[in-house]
Order: structure tokens, then sequence, then C-alpha cells
């Protein structure tokens, strides 16, 4: 009987620890984003196109777009809807899908370089020429980045395709979406433009003098080789955006050199005089 009793009461203390904590512990307003991150805290502030925000037991304030918001429960009890996230469309292979968006306040001094634009004799490549390309740039510019840091170009078209964007779809986008999808603050475009140009002809003779003195004879015996090189016209163009949509950097150049490879060098030439080249 006394042990029985005994354990009752064991039972009664913790259910009044517990519902004593549980009675303690404030109530959370709680944020849902349209990429499916939950934040739970106290909303300090809510403005046109903003909400200011406190993670629990923290002191922080955030500031949240409401562009970047699907709903709020607030400790009262209250739901308020700021977003509504559609279906991908159903009727083709190109159609625009919702995108995971970054948090804001991670993209400072990030930057990512898209799979550029390869036009050959008016046809554009396939993909591997454009990834080819950025991979140049990101090589170069890594080097010379500064206080910036250089999304890698894969983790870049991995962001990507997870949200559904593909060169056919991507002007669909703008730039702030897609700085948001990748989270960064500036973004690298760019086309290169190849075009044949004239073809070069080489024609060199050898020759050669052989002396029969017994017949006092002289021979002349020659060759010739002729070698043929095409050359290709190239212009490269460069663009760079920022997180608010903004054109900060824009650039379009001719190459000197009239080989394949052309672009490398007019693609460095460009980024030493953009505004996120370090030397």
């Amino acid at each position: 009987m006394r042990k029985f009793i005994l354990t009752l009461m064991a039972c009664c203390i913790l259910g009044l620890s517990l519902f004593a904590q549980s009675v303690a512990k404030p109530k959370e307003d709680v944020i849902i984003k349209i990429n499916g991150d939950e934040l739970r805290g106290k909303i300090t502030e809510v403005n046109d196109d903003q909400i200011k925000f406190v993670y629990t037991n923290e002191t922080v304030v955030y500031t949240i777009k409401k562009s970047d918001i699907l709903k709020v429960t607030y400790s009262s009890g209250r739901i308020e809807v700021f977003n509504k996230v559609s279906l991908p469309s159903t009727t083709g292979d190109n159609a625009k899908t919702p995108a995971p968006v970054a948090n804001a306040e991670s993209h400072h001094n990030k930057i990512a370089i898209l799979p550029f634009k390869m036009i050959r004799d008016g046809q554009e490549t396939a993909d591997a020429m454009g990834e080819q390309v950025q991979n140049e740039c990101f090589s170069f510019l890594n080097k010379h980045a500064g206080v910036h840091s250089i999304l890698n170009p894969r983790n870049t078209n991995t962001l990507l395709a997870k949200a559904g964007v593909n060169k056919d779809n991507v002007g669909t986008y703008s730039m702030e979406d897609l700085c948001n999808i990748l989270g960064v603050e500036y973004i690298v475009d760019g086309i290169v433009t190849i075009n044949q140009g004239v073809t070069t002809n080489m024609q060199s003779n050898y020759g050669n003098v052989n002396n029969n003195n017994k017949n006092n004879n002289t021979r002349f015996n020659s060759s010739s080789f002729g070698t043929t090189q095409q050359n290709f016209k190239t212009s490269l163009m460069l663009r760079i955006y920022n997180e608010k949509g903004e054109d900060v950097y824009n650039q379009e150049r001719k190459a000197f050199a009239t080989t394949q490879d052309a672009y490398v060098a007019t693609l460095h030439y460009l980024l030493k005089r953009s505004p996120i080249y370090s030397k």
C-alpha cells in the first residue's frame, strides 16, 4: 500500500512539473516559407513588404520579404497566407515550376555563374559547350574573388535543375528569382558567338640540287607542301546582375585571335574590368 502511495505521489509531481513547463513556455509565431523552411520565434514588426522576426531564445532581428513567405501562424492561433504556391503545369515540358528560395540574409558577397549560351554559325550548341565556358569563367574568377565566394558550377547547375530551370525556360525567370534560387548576391551571364571566317591556304616549296660530276649535269628535285587553316570570328557578351535584378556590368568584345578557343582570352579581358574582379 505504501509503495502504491509513493508511486502515485511521484506521478502527480511529474505531471505538475510538465504542466508548469507547458504553461511557462511562451507561444511562438511560426513562419512557413515558400521553400519549405519553418521559422519559430516572435514577429516584432510587419511592414507592407517585409516582416521582422526574432528566433526563440535569440535577440538578432531578421528581415524577411513577404514574397518569400507562404503563411504565418501567429501565437494567437490566427493564420495569415501571403503567397500561394501554384502546382506545376502538366501541359508542357517547359512549364515553370515553383522554385525554392534561399535565405535572403545569406546572399551577401556570393556569386553564381550561369551556363553560357554558345552560338556557332547561327545555331545554339549543346549544353556541354556552354558549361565549358562556365567552368572557364569559374576557374579564372575564383582566383581573383577577393571577398566574394564563387559558387561551384556543379552546385549552380544542380540547384537550377532542382528548381526546374533549364536553358529552354530560364528566360521566364527574372534575375532576382535566380539569385533567390541560388542564394547569391550576383549572377554572371554571358553569350559566346563563333562564326567561321576565311580559310587560309599556305603553300611551301622545297628544292634540292644534285650534281653529277661525271656527266657534268645538274638536277633539281622539288617538292611542295600545302596546309589549310580555318579562321574564326568570335565575340563575347558578359553581363553581371545583382539580387535586385539590376544590370551592374554589361560589356561586349570581339576576339583578336582567330582560333576556336579565342573566347578564353576575351573572357579574361572582360572579367578583369568587371566590378567583381579582385587582383
